[in-house]
């Protein structure tokens, strides 16, 4: 019998959307969908035997953010430790439902995604284990008096501070301070109504405006990296989002932005990962997919993860900015060359990849997938990466 599998995440979502095509290519019946909306309500978590069951993301659904943040507009930043202490919460009784249901199983680890989801903690344990990343401030930083202490302390001047459990660049500043005088960009807007997200990044030269903004943001705990100048191409600056699927790089897209953030909802564009290829050379492409993978081994029972990987200016360091638990929307994108999984998107690949951990007899391949039907094949759009 083919695995089943179930999901927890959004109905509708393209996560959840994507990843069931690739389950019917493979000839798996399309997943069951448990809402998170119904998990975060309390309702009951029936599984069928042998069900493996995958957690997604909430995704954009402005009444799972409710749940998870509180009654406000979606828009607004902050929430974030309610958010991951709900969100903790949630995951933790889909695992319980798992470990009641004979022959069921989890894909990925509740508390390896906890930590993914917390920049503090996953930063520890990147550093601990070796793993390229900028310096960071010990903290706590609980305010704008307390990060502009321990800069001095540090003797930086240019940093990003991070909202600890934030996503999609949401509350991220990048700060470049000198004694009174700051610059600090971000997409966090200041309003009389508070915090909001903003899809334009703006330029804050006031001080008493960034002071706000930084007290706003470290009710929720703040972690605050030494700036790591990034290399640019074609005249952007960029980064790359790169998915590891069962401690393999399979796919890469460059991020180049105008902005410190080159998030693609942010006005960033996706670049040209083969020139960036060509210009790193074979010794730096193995650096960067060698990072990835190493960040990627600290979630070991993780089967994907997306890992934003920098460049230096130098074009050949390599710092690890984030390791994202949902970090595989990358719609219209294969495999890079050499990767394995040339003509599979990222769920494709852990479809495969799946099957593969699951195949019983020695002799027994995985089936190949089923080609989509002409002109049904994914467009690039733009995603929150």
């Amino acid at each position: 019998m083919s695995p089943l599998l179930a999901v927890a995440g959004t109905p509708g979502d393209r996560r959840v959307t994507m990843f069931a095509d690739a389950c019917v290519r493979y000839g798996l019946r399309p997943p069951e969908v448990i809402p998170w909306t119904s998990v975060l309500r309390g309702g009951e978590i029936t599984l069928e035997p042998g069900t493996l069951v995958r957690i997604d993301s909430p995704g954009e659904d402005a009444e799972a953010d409710a749940l998870l943040r509180g009654p406000g507009e979606p828009s607004r930043v902050g929430g974030g430790a309610r958010w991951h202490a709900a969100f903790t919460a949630g995951m933790a009784r889909v695992r319980e439902a798992v470990e009641r249901t004979p022959g069921a199983g989890l894909l990925g680890d509740v508390d390896e995604i906890a930590v993914m989801f917390d920049k503090r903690l996953c930063h520890a344990r990147l550093a601990a284990a070796g793993v390229p990343v900028p310096p960071a401030l010990p903290g706590p930083v609980e305010g704008y008096a307390s990060l502009r202490e321990q800069m001095d302390r540090a003797g930086w001047g240019r940093v990003f501070v991070k909202p600890a459990h934030g996503s999609s660049a949401s509350g991220v500043i990048a700060l470049h301070a000198a004694g009174s005088r700051v610059l600090a960009v971000t997409s966090a807007e200041l309003s009389s109504g508070g915090l909001h997200n903003s899809l334009r990044v703006r330029r804050y030269e006031n001080e008493a405006d960034l002071r706000v903004i930084v007290d706003r943001l470290a009710g929720d705990g703040l972690h605050v990296e030494c700036w790591f100048p990034k290399a640019g191409h074609d005249g952007r600056t960029i980064d790359l989002r790169v998915v590891v699927v069962d401690g393999v790089p399979t796919h890469a897209v460059v991020r180049a932005g105008r902005t410190p953030m080159t998030n693609l909802h942010l006005g960033g564009a996706r670049g040209d990962l083969g020139a960036v290829r060509a210009r790193l050379g074979e010794g730096g492409w193995e650096r960067v997919l060698d990072a990835c993978a190493r960040a990627a081994a600290c979630f070991p029972a993780s089967p994907v993860a997306g890992v934003d990987v920098m460049i230096g200016v130098d074009w050949r360091s390599v710092a690890v900015a984030e390791v994202n638990a949902f970090g595989d929307l990358l719609p219209g994108l294969t495999g890079f060359p050499g990767s394995g999984a040339e003509d599979l998107d990222t769920y494709g690949a852990q479809v495969r990849a799946i099957l593969s951990r699951r195949t019983a007899a020695p002799d027994t391949a995985v089936p190949p997938p089923v080609a989509p039907a002409p002109g049904t094949r994914d467009v690039p759009v733009r995603g929150r990466v």
